[in-house]
């Protein structure tokens, strides 16, 4: 199946779609998600570590879209129950609001994307701030509950570290998606 002009960056990259390039590229982010997992800067003060998995969550609903973003993530879940290493601990730990929350920040982005939100820098980066910040609020949450603290601390722990390495993810995607998108529905000769 074929979708010309279509705001998903993957409906432009190939003539035709089917079942196994939706399933080669869902697990590509998955490992993509995990690779960027490997890019962890422990922090002294909380058990929540810098890592670059958020930037694949973000990549994997830019640029997929809605489904295949959240299959993608929901597999790399999947594949950290079954013993890939997470960047931050597991699905029960502290840190596990954080990975839980990537299939819906994926789902989320990846539905706005397939709406419009990609054709523009400055729409793609609120979508993209909304994604980070419903990741960090449900990690958070769920790092206050674990860790047994207040919400200001959890924020403190959870939040206030994480957000300049957010911006920074944004910006990178928000900036490449739309000229990516543009050149990829240009005609070819």
């Amino acid at each position: 199946m074929t979708r010309p002009g279509s705001n998903v960056l993957v409906d432009n990259w190939t003539g035709r779609r089917s079942a196994a390039i939706d399933m080669m590229e869902i697990v590509g982010f998955s490992l993509l998600t995990a690779l960027l997992a490997l890019v962890r800067v422990p922090l002294p003060f909380t058990p929540v570590p810098v890592t670059g998995q958020t930037l694949g969550v973000l990549l994997a609903g830019a640029i997929q879209g809605a489904r295949r973003g959240f299959l993608s993530q929901a597999l790399y879940l999947v594949l950290g129950a079954a013993g890939l290493q997470f960047a931050g601990g597991s699905l029960v730990g502290p840190t596990a609001g954080y990975l839980w929350s990537f299939p819906l920040a994926a789902l989320a982005v990846g539905w706005l994307v397939e709406r419009g939100a990609a054709r523009r820098s400055f729409a793609l980066a609120a979508v993209l701030a909304g994604a980070s910040a419903l990741i960090l609020a449900v990690g958070a949450l769920w790092l206050g509950v674990s860790l047994r603290v207040l919400p200001q601390q959890a924020f403190l722990l959870g939040v206030a570290p994480f957000w300049l390495g957010d911006i920074l993810k944004i910006a990178v995607v928000a900036s490449l998606i739309p000229r990516l998108l543009r050149r990829s529905r240009r005609p070819t000769r």
